[in-house]
């Protein structure tokens, strides 16, 4: 379950992360709104799964999970590249998000 809620968290960074984008600075209530109750539901989720998870490997990932699902929905919303290289780097990114998680807690 601690694994689950950290998959949550790191969503929620996502979200929080896109809304920041679409705030278009802060100057957008409902976007900016959206950002500040994404990074309290984030934050307070990734502090649920320290209870049971070594806190390198849980922001590791909470991070990891975050750039990712950043960089990758940045392609497809705003355009962003997707070159080669970024997705190389991207998948390993992932291939260490994996890696955390075989290696275990």
């Amino acid at each position: 379950m601690p694994w689950l809620i950290l998959l949550v968290a790191g969503i929620f960074e996502v979200v929080w992360a896109l809304a920041m984008k679409a705030s278009q600075g802060y100057t957008r209530l409902w976007p900016t709104l959206l950002t500040a109750g994404a990074m309290l539901v984030s934050v307070w989720l990734l502090g649920l799964s320290l209870k049971h998870l070594p806190v390198g490997t849980a922001y590791a990932v909470w991070t990891g999970v975050g750039a990712v699902g950043a960089a990758l929905l940045g392609m497809v919303l705003f355009g962003e590249s997707a070159s080669a290289p970024r997705l190389i780097c991207i998948g390993l990114i992932v291939a260490g998000i994996v890696g955390l998680k075989l290696c275990g807690e």
